[in-house]
Parts: C-alpha cells; structure tokens; sequence
C-alpha cells in the first residue's frame, strides 16, 4: 500500500484508469482518493451524456475504446451493449454478495451496482388545491398532458423506460393512441433527465409540475434541501407506471489496463462505496448487506413496478422506439404506423 501511494503520488509513475460514464454518475471523492492511495490507480471518469448517448460513445469506439470500463448503461440497454461484443467477462469476488435477482447476464460481462425505479414525479404545491390525474390514462387528457415533461428514449434510459412503462400499460396497440393524445396536449420531450429536471419542472422554477425522473427523486429533494424541507416537496405517481432499472458496470475490451479495471469493479462492489451511492446517485445498491440512509423511507420501492423481460426489450426496442419518434416528433397517425409493422 505504501508503495501504491508513492506511485499515485508520483503521478509519472501512477496507472490511469479511464471509465466512461453517464452524466448523472457521483461518487465520494474521498472514497476516490483513498481508492487511488491505496492501488496506485489513478481514476479518470469521461461522462458521456445519458446513459443511451454513453452506451452509443462505447459503441462507436470500439475498434479504439476511449476508456477502459464503462459504467451506467441498464436493462433497457442491455441487449445493446452484449450484442455490440465490447465488454469482456469478469466474475468478481464481490458477485456473491449482489442480489440475485439483479445478475441478468450470465456471461458476467455486465454487472449490477444498483437498482431503481423511473417514476412520475409531481410537484405537490402545484397540486394543493387542485386535482391530480387518478389514472395514467388521465395524463393525455389536455389539462395534464400540457403539464408534463418526458425524456427522449432515443437518447435517455429513463425516457426509454417510461416508454416500456407505457408498452405495459397499454399494450402494443394502445401505447401509440395514449402517447398520441400526450402529443396533442402538448407534452413536453426533453433530451435526458437533466435538461428534463432542472430547467422545466415547476419545482425547479418551470412551467411543469408533472416529470419523469425517479422515485428516489422526493428523498433527494429532502437531502439537499439543507433543512428547508423536512417532507417531500414533489410525491410519486402511478405505481404501475414505474419501471424496474438496474444500472451495470462492464470492462471494455481493448483495454490495456485489465487487473486495474477488474480491482476498480471490485471497489465499485465493495460495501463502502455501495452505501455511499444512495446518497450520490438515488439510486438502491446493489449489494444485500449495505445500509440504506435513514431519508429513504421517503421513497419505499414501489409495489407493482414494471419489469419486463430482457427478451422481449431486447426484440422490440428499436421498434418501440421507432415508433414513438414517428407518433410524437414526427407527427404521424398511430394507425398508419401500427399498419407499417403488417
């Protein structure tokens, strides 16, 4: 360790990791620093955008990888990145303490850090007083669907979840009619989650008190509020409407730096950097023994959550997606676009 330390502290000497991340990933940076006193490895996190837009930088790159683990990409990407054949396999001795039910590949090639739930979140002072939608279908009537900010699920792993949230609902001849009603109230489409969250909620001083982001979202908002909330100021819709996420770590192929990269994975494991991401990212870790913090029972997981099966997001996402390009950027008929499949 000692030795590790002169060579981290002699940066000439000093081993650089480079992981491509998405833009939302934070970590502690004295849980960082005594990684990189300890190992010798000097970190370097590249962010990437959404977690869509990074998974495509990884994609494209793969003949030359820009980094050497790639952390961020979830279920509704995962066929994606296997089938693009850019991670390698690694079993980490950290697997054993994981939930088994977040281990969805079994080529170990991407591993599960942590788990969450896109969500509708409302603003609830908007709300005082007023009526709130009581059904999901009640969000493409136009009093809501004006009120609403979506992400894009070309380009975001939320907005790509609440669309799979909405396959669920309504079935694969009803989600183009709801999301064209949506359309026609005047949704509005965001890019990712932060250009989504920050500049267009109502709580953030927009004109939306209805947004996709997570359930964590009202617990975060209590934490960082530096006392000046001791309740949510924004609640969670519709149960069955959230959708089930897990978030994977991966080691790129190409990589020159592969026992730095495999020990870094470990790190991302362990139980210390595990329960430091709650409170980072809001988001649940994926190992069984870490401790949540005391302000998530703000935001208990929600019963009924979409989970739909890796093969069939697999088989119909870029159709899924398609689709909902044609019906709400493009402006065309659901039906003209339901006859296209036939």
């Amino acid at each position: 360790k000692i030795l590790a330390a002169l060579a981290f502290l002699t940066l000439g000497l000093a081993q650089e990791l480079v992981v491509l991340t998405h833009s939302s990933f934070s970590l502690d940076k004295a849980l960082i620093a005594r990684f990189q006193e300890e190992t010798g490895i000097r970190l370097r996190f590249l962010k990437g955008g959404d977690a869509g837009e990074t998974l495509n930088k990884a994609i494209l790159s793969k003949g030359a990888p820009i980094a050497d683990v790639l952390y961020g990409f979830d279920n509704t990407f995962l066929s994606r990145a296997l089938e693009a054949d850019i991670l390698l396999p690694y079993v980490s001795p950290e697997i054993r303490n994981l939930r088994s039910e977040l281990l969805l590949d079994p080529s170990f090639r991407a591993i599960p850090v942590d788990y969450g739930f896109v969500s509708l979140n409302y603003d609830r002072a908007y709300f005082r007083g007023k009526a709130l939608p009581q059904r999901p279908e009640d969000l493409a009537r136009p009093e809501h669907a004006r009120l609403l900010v979506v992400e894009n699920p070309a380009t975001s792993s939320p907005g790509l979840a609440f669309l799979m949230a909405t396959v669920a609902r309504f079935g694969e001849d009803g989600y183009l009619d709801f999301w064209a009603r949506l359309r026609d109230g005047g949704v509005r489409v965001a890019k990712g989650w932060s250009e989504a969250y920050y500049p267009h909620l109502a709580l953030r001083g927009g004109a939306r008190p209805l947004g996709v982001s997570y359930t964590t979202s009202p617990a975060a908002e209590v934490y960082h509020s530096e006392g000046k909330y001791k309740e949510p100021p924004t609640g969670n819709l519709f149960p069955e409407l959230a959708f089930f996420q897990v978030e994977f770590v991966g080691i790129l192929k190409g990589t020159k730096n592969l026992e730095a990269a495999r020990r870094f994975v470990d790190w991302l494991l362990s139980r210390p950097v595990q329960e430091n991401i709650p409170t980072e990212m809001w988001v649940y870790p994926a190992r069984r023994d870490a401790r949540l913090p005391e302000v998530f029972r703000f935001t208990p997981p929600p019963a009924g959550a979409v989970r739909l099966d890796p093969a069939r997001m697999a088989a119909n996402r870029e159709r899924w997606i398609e689709e909902w390009t044609r019906v709400v950027l493009q402006g065309q008929d659901p039906e003209a676009v339901r006859a296209g499949r036939r």
